[in-house]
């Protein structure tokens, strides 16, 4: 199958509600055309990382870019575990993100350094796509591996590796994978993680 507008249309998602379109055409791949980002792109997709909500307007991430054949992207990709690494090297772009453990005002630990890490890790993957462009993270990695390969002092925490890329032929593929990429998507339902009065009153 390697008529693509076809399989961006079978894993667009199905909500219970309505939702914006650009999130329901978000999806991780495992194949990625051969095909490179521009600068001018790279520099959006991460600027919009900014407008992600943060505590205290903290913004502890971090994130760490390569491009395929530089030694960023070889140090992300020597980190990941040999499943992933079966995949992402497609990729053009692999990036990886850290929180800063404690605030930058009064050195006090920030207990949601990965999670607001995650809200603008999200962030990133909305702007990408209405690019066209696609992202996979991955938490299959060593965290020590990526920390001594950087350098990367002790007050960050390592948060995800990501493959950023053009949508490739699921056939190009590792075998055990294309038919994950060729299966429509599926996701709980709203009163599976949706606990409130409101949502007794609408009988979700």
């Amino acid at each position: 199958m390697s008529d693509l507008p076809a399989l961006e249309k079978l894993k667009h998602g199905t909500p219970e509600a309505i939702v914006h379109d650009l999130i329901l055409a978000r999806w991780s791949p495992r194949s990625f055309a051969d095909k490179s980002i521009s600068d001018a792109d790279l520099k959006s997709i991460f600027a919009a990382a900014a407008w992600a909500p943060s505590s205290s307007n903290e913004q502890p991430w971090r994130f760490l870019v390569g491009r395929k054949g530089d030694e960023t992207y070889k140090k992300i990709f020597n980190a990941l575990v040999p499943a992933n690494q079966s995949w992402a090297q497609s990729a053009p772009v692999l990036y990886c993100s850290f929180g800063k453990k404690t605030f930058s005002s009064n050195s006090q630990p920030n207990p949601y350094c990965l999670h607001d890490t995650g809200a603008a890790s999200a962030v990133i993957t909305l702007q990408a796509i209405s690019m066209g462009i696609h992202t996979h993270g991955m938490g299959g990695f060593d965290k020590e591996t990526l920390r001594a390969s950087f350098g990367v002092p002790d007050d960050f925490e390592a948060g995800a590796c990501w493959a950023l890329g053009y949508l490739g032929k699921p056939e190009d593929a590792p075998e055990k994978y294309r038919a994950a990429e060729t299966s429509p998507r599926s996701r709980k339902r709203l009163a599976e993680y949706v606990f409130s009065d409101w949502e007794k009153a609408a009988s979700f």
